[in-house]
This record gives C-alpha cells, sequence and structure tokens, in this order.
C-alpha cells in the first residue's frame, strides 16, 4: 500500500516538472531576428540628423585664415595639458545649460538646443561674419557625449559611449553583450527623449520592416529596455528556474521513499 502510494506521489511530482519544463520553453521564433530578411528588398538608407540637447557637450572650434585670429574666439588650453583622453575633452567643452545655451569666448551666450551641428556651425558663423570679427571662418561642432543606455535582459546592461555620428539599435545591443536567451526580442522598449518630448516605442527585433523607420538609428541619450519572455516570467513566478524545482521535487520524492518504506 505504501508502495502504491510513493509510486504514484512520484508519478505525480514527475508530471508537474515535465509540465514546468514544458512550459517554460521558447520556440525558434521568439529568439531568432529578423525572421523575414529572405523577403526584404534592397532600400536606400535615410540619415536624420540629431538635434542638439541639453546637458549636450560640445566641442566648438573656431578656425581662420591667420591662425592667430581665431584665438580669442577658442577656448584656451594649457599647454601642458595633452588632449588625449575623450575625458579631458568633454572637460574643455561646451556644455548645454536647461535652457539650450552654450558660451562662447567672445560671442557670448549662443542657443544651440534644438539645433543640428551643422545648424549651430552655420549660426556661429553667421556671427562672426556679420559682427566683423573674422572672414571667412571656418567653424567644427562635434558632440563629445554621446552616449545610450541598454537596460534589461541582456548580458552586460549599463550606459555606453560612442563616438560615431550614427549608432542603429543592433550595434547598441552588440555593445551591451547581446540578448540573453530570455529576453524578448518581439517587443523591445525605445525610450527617447528629444526636444522636451518623450516618446516610448516598441520595436520588434525578429521582424525586418522596423529596420525603415527613424527608430532603426539611436539618437543620443536613447534608453533600450529589452523585456523577460514568457518562458523568464513563468520560472520567475515559481521557485526561480526549472533546475531549482527539479532539485526540489528530487528532494520531496527521495523524502516520501524513505518515510514509505
Amino acid at each position: 500500500m505504501q508502495s502504491q502510494f510513493s509510486q504514484q506521489v512520484a508519478k505525480i511530482i514527475t508530471l508537474v516538472v515535465i509540465t514546468i519544463a514544458l512550459s517554460s520553453c521558447v520556440s525558434n521564433k521568439e529568439i531568432l531576428y529578423f525572421q523575414d530578411a529572405d523577403q526584404y528588398s534592397q532600400d536606400n538608407v535615410q540619415y536624420q540628423h540629431n538635434t542638439i540637447q541639453p546637458n549636450d557637450i560640445l566641442s566648438v572650434t573656431i578656425n581662420a585664415a591667420i591662425p592667430e585670429a581665431a584665438i580669442p574666439y577658442n577656448k584656451t588650453v594649457s599647454s601642458a595639458t595633452t588632449i588625449n583622453s575623450i575625458d579631458i575633452l568633454k572637460l574643455q567643452g561646451y556644455l548645454v545649460n536647461p535652457e539650450g545655451f552654450i558660451a562662447l569666448p567672445v560671442l557670448g551666450k549662443i542657443k544651440a538646443a534644438q539645433r543640428t551641428n551643422t545648424e549651430l556651425e552655420n549660426l556661429i558663423v553667421a556671427r562672426l561674419e556679420e559682427g566683423g570679427h573674422l572672414i571667412n571662418p571656418i567653424v567644427s561642432v562635434r558632440l563629445l557625449n554621446a552616449k545610450i543606455t541598454v537596460l534589461g535582459e541582456v548580458k552586460q546592461p549599463g550606459t555606453f559611449n560612442f563616438t560615431e555620428q550614427y549608432i542603429s539599435v543592433p550595434q547598441a545591443l552588440g555593445y551591451a553583450g547581446d540578448l540573453t536567451i530570455n529576453g524578448r526580442r518581439d517587443d523591445v522598449l525605445l525610450i527617447r527623449e528629444v526636444d522636451a518630448k518623450r516618446t516610448i516605442t516598441h520595436l520588434n527585433l525578429t521582424a525586418t520592416n522596423w529596420m525603415d523607420n527613424p527608430e532603426y538609428r539611436l539618437k543620443p541619450n536613447d534608453v533600450l529596455v529589452v523585456q523577460p519572455n514568457r518562458a523568464k516570467v513563468k520560472t520567475a513566478g515559481y521557485v526561480g528556474n526549472v533546475s531549482t524545482i527539479v532539485a526540489i521535487a528530487s528532494v520531496t520524492l527521495s523524502a516520501i521513499i524513505l518515510l514509505t518504506r
């Protein structure tokens, strides 16, 4: 009688473990990227210029035909300082304040926010020429603290700096070591704040139709959030993961067999 009871309990525990294991599995459709790549047709790549935002750090360099004439319009850098680090460059850069302005030598405050780098370059050139400061100046503006943040089910979540002018979603996920097996690839959140507006977009990495959208290329300060897939959520609702459940079930079964002998 006790032997039959222990056998029934063992069958029940085995059935529960198998059920949990099967419910925690994921299919290929949930973990493969760009599943319709064979149907994707070649298309022209469209680049959108990013606009300058508050808290950006800019490098602004002003040159002229006579280099000495442009010296007063650039920040003075100590000759003992070797600019070979991005961190040093940031300290020498111009911080865009919450109102969107930067303060340049001689020229004073200039509205930088909501302008592209090219637009700001043209504005500074116009100020220099119209004010009789320099003739045919050359102005270069570059963002020094471009960064993106990747959170959630990735191998190395964190904030990553980049020096390229454009970076794509796959590149950003590559910085974070790619998604874990528990990452939901059909619903990645993109949180973006541009020109005092915040948007949240859902990206489906298993398809290719979003690659032609503006969201394919990230903007500085974008945040990607990789949500857990159903397998991760289900195992989180139990003890933690399937291996833990199997271990507990094995111990329980062993205890029942010992007690019913």
